[in-house]
């Protein structure tokens, strides 16, 4: 089981989001705990790929962008529509 951190900005961008669409983030969380790689959610890598980022999807509009920690552990950075995530500057 894969054990989850958030950082203060996915909380803030959490909190903000359609009641909708945080319960969509939730289920997909818990499909995430069991395997982040299940099909269900698309998850990939984010260019550029040393930066070791990747991110799942919640909805067709909205993914969650994440990093390993460790095996078991991961940090949850952002949550967005797909169309601002990409311009997060999230490698800094």
């Amino acid at each position: 089981m894969i054990k989850i951190f958030t950082t203060e900005t996915f909380d803030k961008l959490f909190a903000n989001l359609d009641k909708k669409i945080q319960i969509k983030a939730a289920k997909k969380t818990e499909v995430f705990k069991g395997n982040p790689f299940n099909q269900i959610l698309c998850t990939e890598k984010l260019h550029p790929k040393k930066f070791d980022v990747w991110c799942f999807r919640v909805d067709i509009n909205y993914r969650i962008i994440f990093k390993f920690l460790e095996r078991d552990k991961v940090l949850f950075m952002y949550i967005g529509h797909h169309n601002k995530i990409y311009n997060y500057d999230i490698f800094k």
